[in-house]
């Protein structure tokens, strides 16, 4: 309603009217400042500072300085070693910030394409030096220390802080049914090899050709079934991962009162939980390039160093692409993975896990293949019979416990059990 006071020309915006519209330049510009963010002083306080591992940033410069040097075998494969182990933490650091200021469609994204960064990192890095015995030992061992390993050890813990844990069904079963699929994918190319293996074709025929257009072929399906199952859940099955839906499974809702009211009592519970990020988007930006771009100058001095450390040491490389180099680069992974299990955030730890192991086997396994017949290195999808064995135990073990949604420690007793003896057999190998 208009009054004698009331101007004939508006100045500024009033409510109602469409938001005042900021140029490119500004919008960077405001990026930069972060306002009502951190400041990328308290960002960079928190990265470097904030947790005892970045201790070991120490041994980044010195396994620089023993592969320019030529120091001992040992050396430059333990500085390189111990180094990544702070660098895989600080990647994760800056991804987790940046997904919490992005929306979740973004930050699954994102996760997906630097979740296994490390992994990644090394992959190429041994690629491109041609170890392709060590890029699929070690894929295969990272899969292997997620599935076993680390969701063993997740279990055990929290077997000690209750007697039994409970997780969401269905989200577990979709997630192991993408696993097997991706075991299926590594099972074909072995029974193609041992088929085609001494059956005469022509000159250009080869088996290992087959093998070429089996793997790629495979790794473009894989990537797109990836996409969907993201897609899947961040979006169109998001209930399908909620805790609520898990409470409901296992009968803490039977009455539909109870349980909409600790539905409410979960989402305060949740929103409590909550925390702000410690970075501002921008700085966990430009941390997440640096760390990468380092990380992937301390994988290259580490693949450089393992053929000599496993011939002067009487290391089987397959030992070291299988255990030694998954260890190193989940090393973050498993900490935060048992740790959700004994605070009963069992949803978070089955993603950490099978999650992690989904990724490498359909996600970074195919986009090393595509990777490598860009940069023309024959990289397959086919296992030797004995790793390909050994994977498909594995996954069926865990299927097989995760199933019926609860775990105890003798499951997670289980776990690493098949894990000690997989590492015993690829010793003695």
């Amino acid at each position: 309603m208009s009054s004698e006071s009331t101007p004939l020309l508006r100045n500024g915006r009033q409510n109602g009217d469409a938001p005042e519209r900021l140029s490119f330049t500004q919008r960077v510009v405001k990026a930069i400042k972060a306002e009502g963010e951190p400041s990328w002083l308290d960002s960079y306080k928190w990265f470097f500072f904030g947790s005892y591992t970045n201790i070991l940033l120490l041994f980044v410069p010195l396994s620089a300085v023993a592969h320019h040097s030529n120091w001992d075998a040992a050396l430059r494969f333990s500085f390189s070693f111990i180094g990544i182990v702070p660098l895989a933490k600080l990647l994760g650091d800056a991804t987790e910030n940046m997904s919490a200021s992005l929306g979740e469609t973004l930050a699954g994204l994102l996760n997906a394409s630097f979740g296994n960064a490390v992994e990644i990192i090394v992959g190429i890095a041994a690629l491109m030096q041609n170890e392709i015995r060590i890029v699929q030992t070690s894929m295969l061992g990272s899969i292997l220390s997620n599935l076993l390993l680390v969701l063993g050890c997740s279990f055990l813990a929290a077997g000690f802080e209750r007697p039994e844990s409970v997780f969401q069904v269905t989200a577990a079963q979709a997630s192991s049914s993408l696993m097997t699929l991706a075991c299926i994918t590594l099972v074909i190319p072995a029974a193609y090899n041992s088929t085609m293996t001494g059956v005469k074709r022509g000159p250009e025929e080869t088996a290992e050709k087959g093998l070429l257009i089996i793997s790629r072929g495979t790794a473009v399906l894989l990537l797109f079934v990836y996409l969907a199952f993201l897609w899947f859940q961040l979006k169109s099955h998001a209930f399908l991962y909620s805790r609520d839906r898990r409470d409901v499974e296992h009968g803490s809702g039977s009455q539909s009162a109870a349980s909409s009211q600790h539905g409410s009592q979960h989402e305060d519970e949740v929103e409590a939980e909550e925390e702000e990020p410690n970075m501002n988007l921008p700085s966990a930006a430009l941390a997440l390039f640096v760390v990468t771009v380092v990380t992937s100058f301390c994988a290259d001095y580490l693949i450089a160093s393992i053929e000599e450390t496993a011939e002067r040491y009487h290391i089987p490389k397959t030992f070291i692409g299988l255990i030694l180099l998954p260890i190193v680069a989940n090393a973050a992974e498993h900490v935060t993975s048992i740790w959700m299990a004994m605070k009963d955030k069992m949803e978070l730890t089955i993603t950490i896990c099978v999650g992690s192991s989904i990724q490498i086997a359909a996600f970074v396994v195919p986009l090393l293949v595509i990777v490598g017949w860009i940069t023309g290195h024959e990289l397959t999808l086919y296992f030797a019979d004995f790793e390909t064995i050994c994977f498909f135990v594995s996954v069926l073990l865990v299927n097989t416990l995760i199933q019926d949604g609860k775990s105890n420690y003798m499951e997670g007793l289980l776990l690493v059990t098949l894990y000690f003896v997989i590492a015993l057999a690829f010793w003695v190998s």
